[in-house]
């Protein structure tokens, strides 16, 4: 397993971008609308492109707080889920989700203190 991403919720997206971009110099991966409220960009930094921070705009921030999960990447999602299912971990997703025009699968779990944890397969 390997950190994938964390993301952040922002209040707006432009501004948001300009910062990560501009002051911090990370460069933008991908940019989308995940439905008709929530918008997502994925950025990473050129000397570890493995690793991104996710800008989550539209979502409930009093709900989720700012930084609203930890990634990680694994090679098969399914036998991870299978894994963390037998372990007795709460699942949020029982099958993995497709994002990013089905190039990206996702699924959500829940750590011991009801942290929102992500697997990501690419």
């Amino acid at each position: 397993m390997k950190i994938e991403h964390v993301g952040i919720m922002v209040k707006n997206m432009e501004e948001s971008l300009a910062f990560y971009q501009n002051i911090l110099g990370l460069e933008l991966r991908n940019r989308e609308w995940l439905n008709d409220k929530v918008e997502l960009a994925f950025l990473f930094f050129p000397e570890q492109p493995s690793a991104e921070v996710e800008l989550v705009y539209g979502g409930p921030v009093e709900n989720e707080g700012i930084v609203n999960h930890l990634a990680f990447r694994v090679k098969n999602i399914e036998s991870e889920l299978l894994r963390l299912k037998e372990a007795g971990v709460k699942l949020v997703d029982e099958e993995p989700r497709t994002i990013l025009n089905g190039t990206v699968k996702i699924a959500f779990f829940q750590g011991p203190n009801g942290e929102k944890l992500e697997l990501v397969e690419r």
